[in-house]
């Protein structure tokens, strides 16, 4: 599914087209101590899944380098889906969702294309005591000519065996894979952290400690997304590719809360 969760500083200023995305090496990370450990060097098993989830040990306030999410600050991204311009708007909102007793934040994520409404989700995120962001659902909706036509990849954790997911661990290690989301034969995407400490040249700066990830959806093997997160910044790029169909979307603004 199409999904872009957003992790921003407040104070980020207008980012410049990004350039390529390459490695400048890596360095060994701290084991991650996740609630549930859903993070493992081979493929998450579905059949294996079952996160342990304790409130107690969640919080709202997500501070994970690249994943910071704080109520009131807007991303907005652009960029093209099969050559038809995309424009992308995702908002930290100021309130809170309860999930398997877990308070989470909500962010609203709206597409339009060629200025009509595309599609528009609600996600919903908390950070475990370790500070890894779980991902406890989304409502999404797609919509044509103001009509909404269709709500599939819609999930909340508790609900028809849906689980939730890790969308950031705490500590991210090369070769890791974990699973983002789980409702059986509607969501089951997972990740896999393809480099840390990577590069991106832009034409103004130069990041370094890039995160990347390659994300797949199993129940559309075709579907292949690589992310890029900036520490203190969160995601900056996206990329789909696979099956002669191509999206690229990357930030361009922030506003602070």
């Amino acid at each position: 599914m199409r999904k872009i969760p957003i992790t921003l500083a407040a104070a980020a200023a207008v980012l410049p087209l990004l350039a390529a995305c390459q490695s400048t090496g890596t360095t060994a990370a701290k084991p991650s101590a996740l609630a549930a450990g859903p993070s493992s060097s081979t493929t998450p098993s579905a059949t294996a899944y079952d996160p342990k989830i304790d409130p107690a040990t969640f919080t709202t306030t997500i501070t994970n380098p690249y994943f910071p999410l704080k109520p009131g600050t807007k991303a907005i991204y652009d960029g093209t889906k099969d050559g038809v311009p995309q424009h992308v708007e995702v908002s930290v909102l100021p309130t809170t969702r309860t999930i398997l007793g877990v308070r989470c934040v909500v962010v609203s994520d709206v597409v339009t294309s060629k200025k009509a409404l595309a599609e528009k989700t609600t996600d919903w995120y908390a950070q475990d005591a370790q500070g890894s962001v779980w991902y406890f659902g989304e409502d999404s909706k797609d919509y044509t000519n103001g009509v909404v036509t269709s709500t599939h990849g819609t999930w909340e954790a508790g609900v028809d065996n849906a689980k939730p997911g890790i969308i950031m661990q705490a500590d991210p290690r090369p070769g890791d894979f974990y699973r983002q989301e789980y409702r059986p034969k509607v969501a089951e995407d997972i990740a896999k952290i393809i480099h840390l400490y990577a590069t991106l040249r832009l034409p103004a700066r130069t990041y370094t400690e890039v995160l990347v990830t390659e994300d797949r959806d199993p129940l559309n093997p075709d579907l292949i997304q690589h992310k890029s997160y900036a520490p203190g910044i969160g995601m900056i790029k996206t990329e789909r590719l696979g099956n002669n169909h191509h999206e690229l979307l990357q930030l361009t603004k922030t506003v602070a809360g």
